[in-house]
């Protein structure tokens, strides 16, 4: 495939980027000394902080090589089934995922296939992102969801690194601001080929001059079930016995004191009921447990090694790679990020292992996902905290309810499962041919 370098300016749309660039670098004296606070409240790896200016010590695989970039955890998972494809679709590739999340790095570590490597992305400087791509050299560059950095992009471009968007989304409020005066909307036209999520994502972009757009699905619909020991799995049903328990998932500041007043409420009717609580952030563990005693609750923290006893009415789950565990023995979850505006959390991976599946309002994040979930009977919609609380206690009476909704959703979770193959076709043209067999 051949190349031709085009400069940032050619893109339409981007007159501030140069202004943009000009304060990036301006501000680049001031980013580590930024990265050694985040480190010193544990939120960066000081080991590997170089990585995020572009100071890369691991050396580029030979062949051909496609970087894929998202921002945290839940691209990061989401792309683990479009890893293994290109993989497979040819034996000499090797692909760089990129994120900006310590936790995000760690869990990686444990996922990645082989030929897959993890690297911190580099801070949208020009000087770090000049740094990571004359070491990588990427054949394509792929951008998962919203990931959207102007030097990042405007410099791929430049170097003729072919690039599109996958699994795009963009809510109403975000498009809304790419119509603000000044606003880079040329970005998007830096895009050979943009997939996005589904069709009102797709309108929003073309409305805002992106070229190219297909709905080949979302593939947050093909990422594999989460991983859990299965012996672990069978130790926690066997300790827990029939006692009534349910999962709330990936919560947030504010979210954390409406789930414990909900499981208080549950406990006045079934009092050995046990919440299992596992926060967006693990360094929030030793707050959230201190919520759940403010309420009178007796907690177990996991980070601190403290197992569920007959007592425990809170088990904090503050560690990572560990939802697949929790999934497999609570029939119920709430999926955090949703009774605040946070936008909502990936409620496919709990689908996927079966469970009900409870959630606020503010899901504009993964909207249709819980639209169809909510349609299909496999998830719920709770206004506020009183509407959790008289949820979550009718359900404990009815399992047979709960068991119809987890079919229901485990269904749904499975049924899209091909749309990486489709992503994989719509891709082709920009990745590196694979070498003819014999």
């Amino acid at each position: 495939m051949s190349r031709r370098p085009e400069s940032a300016s050619a893109l339409p749309g981007t007159a501030l980027l140069p202004l943009y660039r000009l304060a990036t670098r301006a501000a680049l004296p001031f980013l580590p000394g930024l990265l050694e606070r985040r480190a010193a409240r544990g939120k960066e790896d000081r080991a590997r902080m170089g990585e995020k200016l572009g100071r890369y010590t691991q050396a580029r695989p030979a062949g051909p090589l496609v970087w894929l970039h998202g921002a945290s955890v839940g691209e990061a998972v989401s792309a683990l089934p479009l890893i293994e494809a290109l993989l497979a679709r040819d034996p000499r590739l090797h692909v760089l995922l990129t994120t900006g999340t310590r936790t995000s790095a760690e869990m990686m570590a444990r996922r990645l296939p082989p030929r897959a490597l993890h690297q911190f992305a580099p801070l949208d400087a020009p000087a770090p992102v000049a740094r990571f791509l004359g070491h990588w050299r990427p054949d394509a560059g792929l951008l998962l969801e919203s990931e959207l950095w102007p030097n990042l992009i405007a410099m791929a471009r430049a170097r003729g690194v072919p690039l599109a968007l996958v699994n795009a989304r963009l809510s109403a409020r975000s498009a809304a601001r790419w119509t603000w005066p000044g606003a880079p909307r040329g970005l998007f036209a830096a895009f050979s080929r943009i997939l996005a999520q589904d069709a009102t994502t797709a309108e929003r972009l073309r409305a805002l001059g992106a070229r190219d757009v297909a709905v080949p699905g979302n593939l947050k619909y093909a990422a594999p079930p989460l991983p859990a020991d299965a012996e672990e799995v069978a130790a926690l049903d066997i300790q827990l016995g029939s006692r009534p328990r349910w999962v709330a998932a990936s919560t947030h500041p504010g979210e954390e004191t409406q789930v414990l007043g909900a499981h208080a409420h549950l406990r006045r009717t079934a009092p050995d009921a046990l919440l299992i609580l596992v926060p967006r952030h693990p360094e929030r563990g030793a707050e959230v447990a201190a919520l759940a005693r403010g309420q009178g609750l007796a907690v177990t923290l996991r980070s601190a090694g403290e197992a569920i006893g007959p007592a425990t009415a809170v088990h904090v789950a503050d560690t990572l790679g560990e939802l697949g565990l929790f999934y497999r023995t609570a029939a119920l979850a709430f999926l955090g990020g949703s009774l605040v505006p946070h936008g909502g959390q990936n409620a496919l991976e709990a689908a996927r292992l079966g469970c009900a599946i409870l959630h606020g309002p503010h899901v504009g994040n993964f909207a249709e996902i819980y639209a169809r979930l909510d349609e299909a009977g496999g998830a719920a919609t709770v206004a506020d905290a009183d509407a959790l609380a008289t949820r979550i206690a009718e359900f404990a009476a009815a399992p047979d309810i709960l068991a119809r909704m987890g079919d229901a959703a485990r269904a749904l979770a499975v049924d899209e499962s091909s749309v990486v193959d489709r992503i994989v076709s719509a891709l082709a043209p920009l990745l590196p041919a694979p070498e003819p067999g014999p």
